[in-house]
C-alpha cells in the first residue's frame, strides 16, 4: 500500500488535533469523569476509527481497510490490559480522581511517541531482514506463554527499575500539590508523587510497545496502517479507562484470552516468514485472523462474566510478562496504596 506524504500529513494532523482536544480537556478542566461522559467519548473515538476505516476502504479498497480494522481490534484489546496496569498505578500511588485525566493523557501522548519510534524501527528491520518476521513471531509466542503462566498475577509497580532509581536519586514529596510535578516541602524543592506516577506509566508504555508493535505487524506490514491502528486505539484510552475501570475486575479470563491472541499472531508471523522460504506452506489470511480474534474476545468476555456471576469473589489480574509477578491483595478499588511506600 502506497501512502503519499499528504496522506501521512493528514492522518498525523487528525491524530494531533484529537490528542490536543484530549489534553485540553484533561488540563484546563480537571474533574472526576462520570460514566455518561466516558461512554460518549468512547463512542466518539470508536466512530472516528470506523469512519477512518470506511474512508480507507473507499480510497484503497477493503484489503487495507480490513487490515486496519483488524489491527485496531488487536490494539484495542491489548489496550484493555494496559488499563489494568494504569489502574494499578493509580491505586498504588493514590492519584486523586481529578488528576487521573491528566496522567492518562500524558501517558497516551508518551505511548504514541514511543510507538512511532518502534514502528519506524520495526518497519526498517522487516524490510531489510526477512527473518525478523520469525523473530517477532517468537517474541509474541514467548510473551503469550509468560502472560498465560502469570495470568493470575499483577506486575509489581513498586519494583520498576525506573521508579526505584527515581526514589533513590530524587527528593520525593509526600503530598500531591494540585497538578504540579515539582513542589516545595521543608524549604527544599521536591518532585511530587505525580512525577513518579508519570515515570511509572512511561516505563510501562515501553513494555506495552514491545508487545503491541510486533502484534500489529503480524496483521499488516504497512507502517502507515500499523501507526493508524495504534494511534486510533490509543486515542480512546482515556475515555475507556473511566468507562470500564469499574468492570475490569470482572474480566477474569482477559489475560488468558490475550495470551491466545498473541500466540495466534505469532504463528501468523512465523507462517508468513516460512511461506517466503517454502511457498507450499500456507499463510494465515487477515480475514481468518480477524475472525479468530473476534471469537477469542467474545468467548473470553462471556466466560469472564459467567465466572464473575457464579463466583463474585473472583478478580481479574493484568498478568505479569516482565519483572517479578506479584499477587496484590489490595486490588484497585479496594483501597489506595501509600504513594511513597518503599519497594517490596
Amino acid at each position: 500500500m502506497h501512502v503519499t506524504a499528504v496522506g501521512w500529513a493528514l492522518t498525523i494532523g487528525l491524530v494531533v488535533v484529537l490528542l490536543t482536544v484530549d489534553l485540553v480537556l484533561a488540563t484546563i478542566r480537571p474533574h472526576a469523569v462520570g460514566y455518561a461522559e466516558a461512554a460518549a467519548w468512547s463512542a466518539f473515538y470508536i466512530a472516528v476509527a470506523v469512519g477512518f476505516g470506511l474512508i480507507l476502504a473507499g480510497l484503497s479498497g477493503w484489503g487495507p481497510a480490513t487490515q486496519f480494522l483488524t489491527g485496531y481490534l488487536v490494539e484495542k484489546s491489548l489496550s484493555v490490559d494496559n488499563l489494568f496496569v494504569f489502574v494499578l498505578i493509580m491505586a498504588t500511588f493514590a492519584v486523586p480522581a481529578e488528576h487521573q485525566q491528566r496522567v492518562l493523557t500524558a501517558g497516551i501522548v508518551l505511548a504514541l511517541a514511543l510507538r512511532a519510534v518502534f514502528i519506524a524501527l520495526g518497519a526498517t528491520l522487516l524490510s531489510l531482514l526477512s527473518f525478523m518476521f520469525a523473530l517477532f513471531g517468537l517474541l509474541l509466542i514467548w510473551t503469550a506463554i509468560r502472560l498465560f503462566r502469570h495470568r493470575d498475577a499483577d506486575p509489581d509497580i513498586g519494583a520498576s527499575p525506573v521508579v526505584r532509581v527515581a526514589r533513590r536519586v530524587l527528593p520525593v514529596g509526600a503530598e500531591y500539590d494540585g497538578g504540579r510535578l515539582i513542589s516545595t516541602a521543608g524549604g527544599r524543592r521536591v518532585v511530587t508523587p505525580l512525577f513518579i506516577v508519570l515515570l511509572a506509566i512511561g516505563s510501562t508504555d515501553i513494555m506495552f510497545a514491545l508487545d503491541s508493535i510486533p502484534a500489529v505487524f503480524g496483521i499488516t506490514d504497512s507502517a502507515y496502517l500499523v501507526f493508524a491502528a495504534n494511534a486510533f486505539a490509543l486515542l480512546g484510552l482515556r475515555a475507556l479507562f473511566f468507562l470500564v475501570s469499574g468492570l475490569l475486575d470482572r474480566l477474569v479470563y482477559l489475560s488468558a484470552g490475550l495470551a491466545v491472541i498473541l500466540a495466534l499472531i505469532g504463528l501468523k508471523l512465523i507462517a508468513h516468514w516460512a511461506h517466503g522460504l517454502i511457498p507450499a506452506i500456507p499463510e494465515i489470511s487477515t480475514l481468518w485472523s480477524l475472525a479468530a480474534i473476534a471469537v477469542v474476545l467474545a468467548v473470553t468476555t462471556a466466560a469472564s462474566l459467567i465466572r464473575s456471576r457464579r463466583d463474585p469473589a473472583a478478580r481479574a489480574h493484568a498478568g505479569a510478562v516482565l519483572g517479578t509477578p506479584e499477587q496484590r491483595p489490595d486490588r484497585p478499588g479496594h483501597g489506595p496504596g501509600d504513594p511513597n511506600r518503599a519497594p517490596d
